[in-house]
């Protein structure tokens, strides 16, 4: 009997290699046959998962997207007793700003699909998309905060969710280009975090 093949599960490995090649050599190591080889696949098995290189890159950027807002929303559902907004945001935007070790290699996938968005409507798209539920995610915090006190309620939550992604998103890059420690970037983001509870 022929081996049945789970698609799904290879496309996601085949978004895991094209992450894992854009990590270490950036967007232009991006071949089908270095994914293929990546993982651990034919090159065949990779154009039946996707019709052109663009579609597997899109893929691949919806997957990242995806892992990077599941990860903001498992940090704030892992908190098993109720948190100070201001908590709950630092640790959001901190998660949203890739700055742990463990989320090093996706800021660099990260950026180099910024870096290749104008190129590319289908990527911008993905990219325009992810900002804005991302957007409404610090929103949602935001007036979390000012429903329990913790912000003024004059704040303008969806212009203080910009000014905050703008700033999360900056010190990704500065965090790659060494310019900025993992710590002080931190600091950064809980300084500005701060400034709205005044």
């Amino acid at each position: 009997m022929p081996k049945q093949v789970d698609y799904e599960e290879r496309r996601l490995r085949i978004a895991e290699a094209v992450c894992a090649l854009v990590a270490r050599s950036g967007m232009e190591a991006v071949s089908l046959r270095d994914v293929a080889a990546e993982a651990d696949v034919s090159m065949g098995a990779v154009q039946r998962c996707f019709r052109t290189k663009e579609d597997m890159l899109l893929f691949a950027l919806e997957h990242i997207s995806q892992r990077v807002s599941e990860r903001a929303d498992q940090r704030i559902a892992a908190t098993s007793t109720p948190q100070a907004a201001s908590t709950l945001l630092s640790h959001t935007l901190t998660e949203l700003a890739l700055l742990d070790e463990e989320s090093r290699a996706r800021a660099h996938v990260w950026l180099a699909f910024v870096s290749h968005a104008p190129a590319g409507e289908r990527l911008a798209a993905v990219l325009h998309e992810t900002y804005a539920k991302l957007h409404d995610l610090v929103v949602w915090l935001i007036r979390y905060g000012q429903d329990t006190q913790e912000f003024p309620p004059h704040l303008d939550a969806a212009e203080e969710a910009h000014t905050l992604l703008a700033v999360a998103d900056g010190l990704t890059v500065h965090v790659v280009a060494g310019y900025h420690s993992p710590e002080t970037a931190s600091a950064v983001l809980q300084r500005h975090v701060d400034r709205l509870a005044r």
